[in-house]
């Protein structure tokens, strides 16, 4: 996760996240039921994301949208799979909400007493995530709040940064496929953003997910540099990505500010590796019902 320092440089990013549900091997074929776990918890991201963004207005606190955008995915992966035949035990918020204003990169979802209210013209990131019986589907999308296509259109850079984005995006969900590699869409990530001149954000990661896992080891990187490589691998069948991209208006180099970090997942399978027998417990309290996707 990255983060920006509030007083440092104020450059815009933006972000762009879809889940790109290429099916996974040999499962979906087998299991037509798999297929709507995913095509479930994408709908009910989409419709949360619609909603968060409805709660998006000047003078609006980003603690209580956070704490709103949770309880809709809550509620509506609440009223799916009721049946006990389904055997669905696990379902709900795959990845908390989450708003990155202006120079703020991502993963910020404040407490409330270190939240702020929205004011017209803040370029706002939203995340989240739903997951059916650990099968994931994220979202991510960029607004300018107050703007509109009628009557105050965005313009400059900030303009010149969303559209990046998006076509970013675009790009790499037509090449996520079988038998193309992931540095395929880290180049033209590189080579659309530098058409808008911007800068694809470094640090950024796609992952392929499968149930239960969120951050697969098969990865995209954003941002390719001396520093920061991954292996070039070839997609697959079935494979499922969550895909990432993240442009700047700036050089692209986030830097890290632990005090405005506020959403940290809990690793079980590092938590469960010393002493696997025993019950799991967080601060005196028990894991909760979505286990598989603890965020604190």
């Amino acid at each position: 996760m990255e983060a920006k320092d509030k007083k440092a440089k104020k450059t815009e990013e933006v972000e762009e996240e879809g889940s790109e549900e290429e099916e996974e091997e040999e499962t979906f074929e087998t299991s037509p039921a798999l297929l709507e776990k995913y095509k479930t918890a994408a709908v009910i991201t989409n419709d949360a994301l619609k909603y968060v963004i409805s709660l998006c207005i000047p003078g609006a606190d980003i603690a209580e949208i956070c704490i709103k955008g949770d309880k809709k995915i809550e509620e509506e992966a609440g009223k799916v799979y009721t049946s006990k035949k389904c055997k669905v035990t696990e379902k709900g918020i795959a990845f908390p909400t989450c708003l990155s204003v202006n120079e703020i990169c991502g993963h910020f979802a404040p407490l409330k007493d270190e939240s702020r209210k929205l004011v017209e013209g803040d370029m706002i990131k939203i995340d989240l995530g739903c997951h059916i019986d650990g099968f994931v589907a994220q979202t991510a999308h960029t607004i300018v709040l107050g703007a509109n296509a009628e009557t105050k259109k965005v313009t400059g850079k900030k303009a010149d940064v969303v559209i990046a984005a998006r076509n970013c995006f675009d790009a790499a969900l037509r090449l996520v496929k079988e038998g193309n590699t992931n540095m395929q869409v880290t180049k033209a990530i590189e080579k659309i953003s530098g058409v808008y001149k911007t800068n694809p954000l470094e640090g950024v990661l796609s992952h392929n997910v499968k149930k239960h896992m969120i951050d697969g080891d098969d990865v995209i990187i954003n941002k390719e540099t001396n520093e920061q490589k991954v292996v070039e691998h070839k997609f697959g069948k079935y494979e499922v990505y969550v895909i990432d991209v993240m442009v700047s208006t700036g050089e692209g180099k986030p830097r890290e500010v632990k005090s405005l970090i506020k959403a940290f997942r809990l690793r079980l399978e590092q938590l469960f590796s010393r002493e696997p027998q025993k019950m799991l417990t967080h601060q005196n309290q028990s894991i909760p019902d979505n286990s598989s996707m603890i965020f604190l």
